[in-house]
């Protein structure tokens, strides 16, 4: 009995860290992992403003926080992993995979991102901003909040930032390490600092 508890331990983590394996456990994998999923979103439902789906997996590593007004909302068939961070106003659609490390939070206007999206690790996605005057500290300056949209079927790749008030268009990728700063076309392909054009996924075969 010990070593099957140790045994569910690490395959517990393992799910966390690389949660898609989730929706392809063998079937006598998935009842334990099923309810093990279940105590784990009942929790967060019981202390958060969140809305979870069907069949998502969130791991309990993962630190959610939704208020009322700014709420976080998730979609069927979602994926959240270990230490990822959101904190509405968030909407994700079905089957949108948020990996570990990322980090959303939604500011005052929010954070909607299309169905099927991938968001990768270490991303951060934060929509609000910070004025810059110079005649007071920073700390002291007013907090501004436009929100971000990020469509369907978008890849987010590693360490990837994007900041307040763009718009990715559906298809679109993001590459490692961009900072995105300005409206994505849909199917476009951007990389750099900040982040341009570099080709459209409708060319790559």
């Amino acid at each position: 009995m010990a070593d099957l508890e140790r045994f569910r331990g690490q395959h517990q983590k393992r799910l966390s860290w690389m949660p898609w394996l989730y929706f392809s456990l063998k079937a006598s994998h998935r009842a334990w992992a099923e309810a093990w999923q279940a105590e784990v979103q009942e929790f967060l439902r019981e202390q958060e403003t969140v809305e979870i789906g069907a069949g998502c997996f969130i791991a309990p590593e993962a630190a959610l926080f939704g208020e009322p007004g700014r709420p976080v909302i998730i979609g069927d068939r979602c994926a959240i992993a270990a230490q990822a961070f959101l904190h509405g106003p968030i909407t994700l659609g079905e089957g949108v995979s948020v990996n570990a490390g990322a980090r959303l939070d939604g500011g005052a206007k929010g954070i909607t991102v299309g169905a099927g999206t991938r968001i990768a690790s270490g991303a951060a996605i934060y929509a609000f901003d910070h004025a810059m005057a110079p005649d007071r500290a920073i700390r002291d300056q007013p907090v501004r909040s436009r929100g971000i949209r990020i469509g369907a079927d978008c890849w987010i790749g590693a360490n990837a930032g994007i900041t307040d008030g763009v718009s990715i268009g559906d298809h679109a990728v993001v590459a490692m390490g961009a900072v995105v700063t300005r409206d994505v076309p849909e199917w476009a392909i951007v990389a750099g600092v900040p982040a341009v054009p570099i080709g459209d996924r409708r060319d790559r075969r």
